[in-house]
């Protein structure tokens, strides 16, 4: 029977389920359990390993693990059933051009590198926020950043990304270095196009801005290295998503 306990023997999860982050816990969460269903490693009708067992393998709350399958069941790629043989169950998936949003990102990856995307940006964006921060942002420098931060926390949710966005193209302004300026906006732009394909998740949102205004607190404060780690880790979170729904 598809929902067996079977279906979620821990040793066909092994590969995927490890112990997330702490820094970006639910997106990483997120991440290895898309890559469960996408993978087929529980089939279309198969139960998820209980909520108790997905905790502890991930190493989340389960306040955490509920709100990652409630943007899978979103999304139509899983249920929950109540009673006694309730649990998470994985929805078939739509076959052909069923799935718009989906084939319009495959279509849009189709020739990019998405791993050689993703670590440019991460470059680029490290580098950016380790200058800024050690070359200090006074006056009116100081000023356009906190601007910038203060406009993606007013944002309607249909905006962040584009205030999101023009942020992180403030720290790439102010790193000094024109050319990391205009690379960064152009590689950003594949970003963009591959986010404008998922779902804007306020729980991720949420975790973003708090990484932002730490971002921000540590450029303004000159502290280089933590400016570069927390970087680090907000762009580790967009590749966690991205991968979870590329794969």
């Amino acid at each position: 029977m598809p929902g067996d306990a079977g279906d979620t023997a821990p040793d066909r999860l092994t590969p995927v389920l490890r112990p997330v982050r702490a820094g970006n816990g639910f997106e990483e969460a997120l991440e290895q359990i898309l890559q469960v269903v996408r993978l087929g490693l529980v089939p279309d009708g198969g139960r998820l390993p209980a909520e108790r067992v997905l905790a502890e393998r991930l190493g989340i709350s389960r306040v955490t693990l509920r709100e990652v399958l409630k943007v899978l069941q979103d999304q139509g790629l899983v249920e929950s059933r109540r009673g006694r043989y309730g649990g998470t169950f994985v929805l078939p998936r739509p076959r052909g051009g069923a799935a718009g949003g989906e084939d319009e990102l495959r279509r849009r990856v189709a020739g990019v590198d998405v791993e050689d995307v993703l670590r440019f940006r991460e470059v680029l964006e490290v580098g950016a926020a380790g200058l800024c921060a050690a070359h200090g942002t006074g006056g009116e420098r100081a000023g356009r950043l906190r601007a910038a931060l203060a406009a993606t926390r007013d944002a309607p949710l249909a905006d962040y990304r584009r205030r999101d966005t023009l942020l992180h193209l403030t720290l790439a302004e102010l790193s000094g270095s024109p050319t990391l300026a205009a690379q960064y906006a152009a590689v950003r732009a594949t970003v963009n196009d591959l986010l404008d394909c998922i779902p804007l998740l306020v729980r991720n949102l949420e975790h973003s801005q708090r990484q932002h205004d730490a971002l921000v607190e540590a450029v303004l404060d000159g502290d280089a290295d933590a400016a570069r780690e927390i970087m680090r880790e907000h762009c580790a979170g967009t590749a966690a998503l991205l991968r979870g729904f590329l794969t």
